[in-house]
């Protein structure tokens, strides 16, 4: 399924899958009018699972896992990011990680405690398989994305709402989480990963840094 894996999922539709050297990774997406994608990644050798973003959907989302799920990570407190985490613990009993800065809205919004708080350069583990840790402020202040270092092939990048194919995150008008999320992303990914490192967004398809980089200037120009 890698070779023809595109991206391209539509909320009510089959989950995308996608064949890595230690990774399964299904792509899902959900609510028709929010089109969040949810990650299911599951280590090849050992079957742990780790979800990204049980943003919604949770009957959808304990199908594609089985009902086992060793990690739920939320990638930053936006509402449409979490909606289904209560459902989800509820069944899956699993450790919950998200970002230090985002952790206790996540809490309070959700009722389901943070079990893990994480930051820059801390890991993730998918059984045998590592997710490096990239904090990126700005589109919220504790918003993370998860790097795959596939010891056959390029990176894998998952960037929540942080970066799309077309420019980074919201920030909502203000010019200084702009300023933030901008230099960010320019510095701890387009300037620490290669062209070829595919990116999955929390919404819509997916893009290489190679596609995205020649923009970045646009992307500051613009201030959006």
């Amino acid at each position: 399924m890698g070779l023809t894996y595109t991206g391209d999922v539509t909320p009510g539709g089959p989950a995308a899958v996608r064949e890595l050297a230690g990774l399964t990774v299904s792509k899902l997406a959900v609510d028709p009018q929010m089109a969040n994608n949810c990650y299911l990644l599951r280590c090849r050798e050992t079957g742990a699972q780790v979800l990204i973003d049980a943003a919604d959907d949770s009957p959808a989302l304990l199908e594609l896992t089985g009902g086992e799920i060793d990690t739920v990570v939320t990638t930053h407190q936006h509402w449409d990011h979490h909606r289904a985490l209560a459902d989800v613990f509820a069944v899956t009993r699993p450790q919950v990680a998200a970002g230090a800065p985002d952790a206790d809205a996540i809490t309070e919004a959700t009722g389901v405690q943070v079990t893990r708080r994480v930051g820059d350069g801390d890991v993730v583990k998918v059984g045998k398989v590592d997710l490096e840790v990239i904090a990126v402020a700005g589109h919220t202040p504790g918003s993370i994305c998860l790097l795959y270092r596939d010891p056959e092939g390029h990176p894998h990048l998952w960037t929540g709402d942080s970066l799309f194919p077309g420019g980074v995150g919201a920030t909502f008008g203000d010019a200084d989480a702009f300023a933030t999320l901008i230099d960010q992303v320019e510095s701890k990914i387009f300037g620490t990963l290669p062209d070829e490192t595919w990116f999955y967004p929390g919404h819509g398809g997916d893009s290489t840094l190679g596609a995205e980089r020649p923009h970045l200037t646009e992307w500051r120009a613009r201030g959006w």
